[in-house]
């Protein structure tokens, strides 16, 4: 049977994967530091299990993967929280705890999992980064666009390292999705009147537009696609100058 492990399971994206992971076959590990949260997703898909961890915390991620059983077939990185503030308002530990959410413990997780994957020959790890983490950080979000274009490069230099082991590694780039931790910006009609007008298809995407993108990557459909960071964003990233106008 296909297994897979989700960090960030009780999120928006990540409970959203979680759930068509589970519809599509997959053993199902959860991981998250919000026990209460995945214990209930657990009930909500067959064959998944919930795994509490501290995805910062090494011997805790081992411990869970320990206790998951299987080698996974593939993981999603999709643990993250944002400090919002400008620079010269954020604290030392603020910075450092995002960076430590958004992109180190990508690199304990994808480490502990991908030497299992060596020795099965196989595996498959995505990476959830931001358009954030490309040319165009938001103001006042502190830490997170730099971890988000850590993340980015470090897919990358994965790729590069374990193809081939036969692990292929890539990145999804959401862009305005009403999920998870951008939620709360859509709840005003006003400012998403806004942001729908600022999206070339003019609407704001969903936590199930991003897991269907994760679930081709996880596909056999994706197969010669390894170290890219793919964009699901309806055209944000290439609308700069269309939302200037001009005269």
């Amino acid at each position: 049977m296909k297994s897979i492990l989700i960090t960030g399971a009780s999120g928006g994206l990540g409970s959203e994967i979680a759930i068509q992971a589970g519809a599509n076959g997959y053993k199902v590990g959860l991981i998250d530091l919000n026990e209460e949260k995945i214990n209930e997703l657990q009930s909500k898909i067959p064959n998944s299990l919930a795994l509490p961890t501290d995805v910062t915390n090494e011997d805790s991620v081992n411990e869970s993967i320990k206790k998951f059983g299987d080698t996974p077939s593939a993981l999603v990185n999709c643990a993250g929280i944002v400090r919002f503030g400008s620079l010269l308002e954020q604290n030392v530990q603020d910075f450092k705890d995002v960076i430590a959410v958004n992109l180190l413990s990508s690199f304990i997780v994808s480490c502990a999992t991908a030497k299992l994957m060596e020795e099965k020959g196989a595996g498959n790890i995505i990476n959830i980064s931001s358009i954030s983490g490309g040319k165009h950080p938001a103001i006042h979000s502190g830490a997170y666009a730099a971890a988000k274009a850590g993340l980015v490069m470090l897919s990358e230099q994965m790729s590069l390292e374990w193809g081939k082991l036969g692990i292929r590694v890539n990145t999804v780039s959401p862009g305005f999705i009403d999920a998870g931790m951008s939620a709360s910006h859509y709840q005003d009609a006003e400012e998403r009147k806004k942001r729908e007008a600022m999206v070339p298809i003019q609407r704001i995407g969903t936590a199930d537009d991003i897991a269907k993108v994760v679930m081709f990557l996880l596909s056999e459909d994706s197969s010669y696609i390894h170290g890219e960071n793919i964009l699901v964003d309806g055209g944000v990233m290439n609308s700069v100058l269309a939302n200037i106008g001009r005269t």
